[in-house]
């Protein structure tokens, strides 16, 4: 998803840098990405309260990144939860979410969705790309993404990615 993100802004002559904080994800944890772009980037890291979108494939993950928001931050989030022992409730989250975020939130059924549609949840991820695009939630366009994909991606995927993507179109 970062570097479709990175690819798209691209794309659009936009100076960009990423970040990304592996940690245990070989172990099933989570992996933290940083994007920025614009006119001239300096740093690859978001400062604490300065996220403009915080992008969730997973509850839990988006809920366990509130100190990047801010009163404008949106949340797009997977409605997914992975449970493990100790883990809160999907619906604990989401409150919890709800009452700590103060921008937009968008809680949507990406994993079921593209399973449902597609046969394959693991495109999740770049069907709430699309969401977030067509919804203009992130400022690029719909088709520096699908470029993106088309220049990133292996071929024998390229046609999955992009139905994820158009999927989110309605």
């Amino acid at each position: 998803m970062a570097q479709i993100i990175a690819g798209a802004a691209f794309v659009e002559k936009k100076d960009v840098r990423t970040s990304e904080l592996h940690g245990l994800s070989q172990r099933g944890g989570s992996v933290e990405t940083h994007i920025i772009f614009g006119e001239k980037v300096y740093s690859p890291l978001v400062d604490q309260g300065r996220a403009d979108l915080i992008l969730g494939l997973e509850a839990a993950e988006a809920l366990r990144k509130i100190y990047y928001a801010n009163s404008q931050t949106i949340f797009l989030v997977n409605k997914y939860l992975i449970a493990y022992q100790g883990s809160l409730a999907e619906d604990k989250i989401i409150k919890d979410l709800g009452l700590l975020a103060k921008g937009k939130k968008y809680f949507i059924e990406a994993s079921d969705i593209c399973k449902k549609e597609l046969g394959l949840e693991v495109l999740s991820g770049v069907y709430l790309l699309g969401f977030a695009a067509f919804k203009n939630l992130i400022p690029l366009k719909p088709e520096s993404f699908l470029k993106a994909i088309e220049n990133l991606m292996p071929q024998k995927y390229q046609e999955s990615n992009k139905k994820a993507f158009e999927l989110a179109k309605n």
